[in-house]
């Protein structure tokens, strides 16, 4: 007994292949939404990736790409599909190629699944990347005249500046090295060489953070140099007073912008396979429901389209059946090649 079955006539089958048509051409925009989402974070990427060390993954992007483009072109050939269906000599040349059509569909979901399941999957990753190439870039951040990094001051400074924050996991992470170059030290004045010979490693530290940490907002004019000397400014107590300068770090900040966008992408990646499996389904029964037509030189005849052929349990059964013939077939012939040999 076949799965789901249903009752068709004319009139059902044209609204079944109209809306058909209006839902392939849907996923075809979810299709291209995906590319662009795709070309959108692969650019993102592109743009942070001295931030991320230069070890940023693009799997993820590339496949998104990848996805986006099979789904404009498999759901473009669906919608030709249902647009044809109604017209008997049109539809018999796409009726032969319809069941490797469905399994290919079935093959781009299970594609559509793994993305989605990426999506969430690589955050953890991204964290990783963000956390490590941080660290380096504010160790870097004086380099300028240093070949490969003469650009990461500015690069950090408009990420700080872009995404409010400071430092990697706060603005004490400046504290912990010479980001001023020695270029720009007087190493005449005694209070500079003093703290550079009295300082870990011979750097020039300070409690002090980059202009690009300054809240704008705030009604104080920014204190960014003697930040833990409450003597040095006036009225100003650093344990207590909300400080003047953006108090999140750079590696929340960042990966709260990437976990969102990858966990933006997952969803519509779920919603683009329920589209997917509706698409397969609604195909499904306009295909049946053309074969089963009982006079074809009739279009106002009955007819009844199902999901299966058979029940679930049995069509499992067959499936199942298949495969251990397959693979019994594939042992008998790796036998008989080893007998001639």
């Amino acid at each position: 007994m076949p799965f789901l079955p249903v009752k068709f006539d004319l009139q059902k089958r044209v609204k079944l292949a109209q809306g058909l048509w209006i839902l392939y051409w849907l996923s075809v925009a979810a299709g291209a939404l995906l590319l662009g989402l795709g070309v959108f974070f692969k650019v993102e990427l592109r743009k942070r990736s001295e931030l991320m060390d230069q070890s940023e993954s693009h799997l993820l992007p590339n496949l998104l790409i990848l996805a986006g483009l099979l789904a404009c072109a498999l759901n473009a050939f669906g919608g030709k599909v249902c647009h044809d269906s109604l017209d008997p000599l049109k539809y018999s040349k796409w009726k032969p190629g319809l069941r490797r059509f469905l399994l290919l569909c079935c093959a781009f979901n299970a594609l559509l699944l793994l993305l989605a399941l990426l999506c969430f999957l690589l955050q953890f990753a991204v964290y990783l990347t963000l956390s490590r190439g941080l660290k380096n870039s504010i160790r870097f951040y004086k380099d300028t005249d240093t070949p490969g990094r003469c650009f990461m001051k500015r690069t950090l400074d408009l990420t700080q500046i872009e995404f409010r924050c400071c430092g990697n996991v706060n603005f004490r992470d400046w504290f912990e090295v010479q980001w001023i170059s020695n270029r720009y030290l007087d190493m005449s004045d005694g209070q500079v060489k003093d703290r550079v010979l009295s300082n870990v490693d011979g750097k020039f530290l300070m409690d002090s953070v980059p202009f690009s940490c300054c809240n704008p907002g705030s009604p104080r004019p920014c204190i960014q140099h003697h930040l833990t000397n409450n003597s040095a400014h006036y009225d100003y107590d650093h344990r207590v007073e909300e400080l003047n300068i953006w108090t999140r770090g750079c590696r929340e900040a960042l990966f709260s912008y990437f976990s969102g966008l990858m966990t933006g992408v997952g969803v519509l990646v779920a919603a683009t396979v329920l589209l997917q499996c509706a698409d397969m389904a609604g195909l499904k029964y306009l295909s049946t429901a053309l074969e089963t037509m009982s006079d074809p030189e009739n279009p106002e005849c009955e007819s009844e389209g199902w999901l299966l052929e058979k029940s679930v349990k049995e069509t499992l059964v067959e499936t199942l059946a298949k495969i251990k013939t397959l693979g019994k077939s594939n042992h008998v012939q790796e036998g008989d090649q080893e007998g001639q040999a």
